[in-house]
């Protein structure tokens, strides 16, 4: 099988999926195999996230890391979905210095890398102002 294809049929790769607890119903993004706030093993079953949510906090990103250069400045926050999972991503498509706490956002999905010209291409999770 050809590497983008098996990163391809990775399910949580190229969608947001959780896991949701059978027992509290609390839902956690990335997947987890125990829950966090009651503790039971086992009772976790994959969850689909709508992929809409709030900004919680953020900052703005004024010296990008290596290969990231050409997006500073940038807004990255962490977003309560509204499953109420949290997770941190880059805020996208917007002038940066507008980005509030309390905003809605949707997730999206954007190239993120590639190993070198012929390699494979890395997709990745940003937020985007609704």
């Amino acid at each position: 099988m050809a590497v983008p294809r098996f990163w391809r049929e990775i399910s949580n790769r190229y969608n947001l999926i959780g896991t949701k607890c059978g027992n509290c119903n609390k839902v956690f993004f990335p997947p987890r195999y125990i829950c966090p706030k009651c503790r039971r093993i086992g009772k976790l079953d994959p969850y689909k996230l709508n992929g809409k949510g709030k900004i919680i906090t953020f900052t703005i990103t004024h010296v990008a890391p290596n290969g990231f250069e050409d997006q500073a400045p940038y807004a990255l926050a962490i977003i309560e979905l509204d499953e109420g999972a949290r997770l941190t991503a880059q805020i996208t498509d917007c002038d940066p210095n507008k980005v509030k706490i309390g905003d809605r956002v949707e997730m999206i999905f954007r190239r993120i890398g590639q190993d070198g010209e012929d390699g494979a291409i890395y997709y990745g999770y940003k937020a985007k102002l609704i």
